[in-house]
């Protein structure tokens, strides 16, 4: 077993979201071929590479395009992510190092990459909770500036949320926009601003959190240096990603429990 292959935890959560086939030929076993798409994810290899033990690379590859055009992927991230502590909200945005490959493709498709002093880059875009866990995904072009995308990753803010911002986001939409679902905005204010909203440094320090996640997420190879010549792949390949940060910290946090749980017994016991 490969240390990137899912755990018994891992799956017994992404089993039951799976989608059901109950006519026809049975597929290849889908945790044999969920563990090769994490092990692409998580090596960075091309898929020529992938171990036998997960069996033809067609079929992971094929598997994962496939789901990915069926909203399958779509569906898992909203589902494991639905569990999030909504209370704080943080956006931002990391740049991501595109491969030369990743810029040219033989279809039609939409590629979002871009070319600066840095070399070709795409932008991702993260919203993440108040533990630090990705909630909505969303790419641009590495030029691209951090509130083209805001609009449409911060219209499912709930009443009361307080959402963590850098100056980038200061603008009177993204500012109205937050404030229309009942959220709350804490974002520093741009100097050139005449008129200073309220902001709360000791909150914005919180902030550090969507850093760390940007961290983690860069463990990825997959993500950290981006190969797949389409946008839509390279996003689903961020969404698994993020999901399997969430069912990692969902099972450390079960572990904990479990380890409070039985420390409690102990006591009670007298041991």
């Amino acid at each position: 077993m490969s240390r990137y292959d899912l755990t018994d935890f891992e799956w017994r959560v992404i089993e039951p979201l799976l989608p059901n086939k109950s006519r026809g030929v049975p597929r290849v076993d889908d945790r044999r071929v969920l563990n090769g798409i994490f092990w692409v994810l998580r090596s960075g290899a091309p898929w020529r590479d992938l171990p036998e033990r997960y069996g033809p690379r067609t079929t992971c590859y094929n598997r994962f395009v496939r789901w990915r055009k069926a909203g399958v992927w779509d569906r898992l991230m909203d589902a494991i992510s639905a569990a999030h502590d909504g209370a704080i909200q943080m956006i931002d945005s990391t740049s991501i190092r595109a491969h030369q490959q990743a810029a040219t493709v033989k279809k039609r498709g939409q590629i979002i990459v871009s070319v600066s002093r840095g070399g070709l880059t795409t932008k991702i875009h993260v919203v993440v909770d108040a533990q630090g866990l990705p909630i909505r995904l969303g790419l641009t072009a590495g030029q691209a500036h951090d509130g083209q995308i805001a609009d449409r990753l911060l219209d499912h803010l709930g009443p009361r949320t307080i959402v963590l911002a850098d100056k980038a986001y200061d603008a009177d939409r993204i500012r109205e926009l937050i404030q229309e679902q009942g959220a709350t905005a804490n974002i520093p204010a741009k100097s050139n601003r005449k008129w200073k909203p309220c902001f709360s440094k000791r909150l914005y320090r919180e902030r550090n959190l969507i850093e760390r996640f940007f961290s983690k997420l860069k463990h990825f190879r997959r993500v950290s240096t981006r190969y797949d010549k389409l946008a839509d792949n390279f996003l689903a390949m961020v969404q698994l990603a993020s999901m399997r940060l969430w069912l990692r910290a969902c099972e450390s946090e079960l572990w904990r429990k479990m380890g409070d749980d039985g420390l409690r017994r102990a006591a009670y016991r007298g041991g």
